[in-house]
């Protein structure tokens, strides 16, 4: 994993886990508390709300990104640039200050004004981005999007067809899709990369998001680190039919949840009640070996799945050991003896192991993917194996 230094702080697996406020100085931005005209109040309001509460990094958007309003055009968003540099002047505390935009004029612009680092929401669509990152040295965060300066975050309008293929673009799932597109325009060191959750398209369902946050591990296959913006979201709050407003409960178990899945940024406007429940995820989170002696590093590489380990093979282009490195563990019984006897035997051969327990009735049933294929191509001779097989094949589809 690909550590990252914004402004001197240090963002990836090597570092606790981030949490990034928000400012906003768009009249149109949907959430009140955050939107700020004044630099003044601003200030105050980076100060005492953000800064104050632990916010590592603060979030300046000059435009809400919101499908419903029209785009800005950079000149437009550099009109309201003074605005944002004015707060960082009028701020005392020293934040590492994030400029969100999609252009790369306006990127350079914040940057020469006393910005840290990008949040590019519209994902590298101005291909001219990553150089402006790697020519200031800043971090920046690349949110999933098509090649389209105007529709942030709507991957599906990708023409993938053309892009990866009639065939890839047929069998493509949704989580595919944001993979894919966070590959646009490559994938810089100093790289954060965001999976794109909300509502920005109308294609895009809540089903989307849930499962993109059910395989968030495998996007740690990228090599960068991870920047989550979940904050009161559609697909947590319709989970307990909860309004923006009482959604923070919801989010604050999708925090955890989210940094035990590889998160490194946790993008909010709940900051204090986040920091603690990053800290709450930091806590638990798996001690994995790292390591590096002269130029050999030694990663332990956090899969849980197939998938996980694919995203890898596919980044470092080794051959697919997917069903090899994933195992299972089942736990068997109720089986009589001669099926007992005979799962053993099947188990052996296919390179698994039945370890049978005291009673002799059944057992744990362990090993690779790759293994449990060979096994459950086996013809059981017993009703009970064949049970068992059938399971195990299902579990493993």
């Amino acid at each position: 994993m690909q550590n990252v230094d914004a402004a001197g702080l240090g963002i990836g697996d090597d570092h606790p886990t981030r949490v990034m406020g928000v400012l906003n100085v768009s009249a149109e931005s949907p959430y009140d508390p955050s939107v700020f005209d004044d630099p003044a109040e601003a200030a105050a309001y980076v100060e005492d709300e953000l800064v104050a509460e632990g916010a590592d990094i603060v979030d300046i958007g000059l435009e809400s990104a919101n499908k419903r309003f029209e785009v800005l055009t950079a000149e437009e968003e550099l009109d309201r640039l003074d605005v944002a540099l004015s707060v960082i002047e009028n701020t005392s505390s020293e934040p590492v200050w994030s400029i969100e935009t999609r252009y790369h004029e306006v990127a350079a612009a914040a940057l020469d004004g006393g910005f840290d680092m990008i949040n590019d929401i519209a994902g590298f669509a101005d291909p001219e981005m990553p150089r402006v990152a790697e020519e200031y040295d800043v971090a920046v965060a690349k949110m999933a999007s098509p090649p389209d300066l105007t529709r942030p975050g709507a991957v599906e309008e990708t023409p993938w067809a053309e892009r990866k293929g009639e065939d890839w673009a047929e069998s493509a799932d949704y989580v595919d899709m944001v993979y894919e597109a966070l590959k646009q325009n490559g994938l810089p060191e100093n790289t954060i990369v965001d999976p794109a959750f909300g509502g920005w398209s109308e294609a895009k369902t809540i089903e989307d998001d849930r499962e993109t946050f059910r395989r968030l591990r495998e996007f740690r296959g990228l090599g960068r680190p991870m920047l989550v913006s979940i904050n009161r979201k559609n697909f947590l709050r319709s989970l307990t039919d909860r309004s923006t407003e009482d959604a923070l409960a919801v989010s604050l178990a999708a925090t955890s949840m989210a940094i035990e899945r590889g998160a490194h940024v946790v993008r909010t406007h709940d900051v204090r009640e986040t920091v603690d429940a990053a800290a709450v995820g930091d806590a638990f989170l798996p001690d994995r070996h790292r390591s590096r002696e002269g130029a050999v590093s030694v990663e332990e590489l956090d899969v849980g799945t197939e998938a996980d380990v694919r995203r890898h093979v596919e980044r470092l282009g080794t051959a697919d050991v997917a069903t090899d490195a994933v195992r299972s563990v089942f736990a068997v019984e109720g089986l009589a003896d001669d099926a007992c006897e005979e799962l053993v035997a099947l188990a052996t051969d296919a390179g698994t192991t039945f370890a049978t327990n005291a009673d002799g009735d059944g057992g744990l049933l362990v090993g690779s993917h790759a293994a449990f294929a060979t096994l459950v191509a086996e013809r059981a001779e017993t009703a009970g194996t064949a049970t068992v097989l059938d399971a195990v094949a299902s579990a493993l589809k």
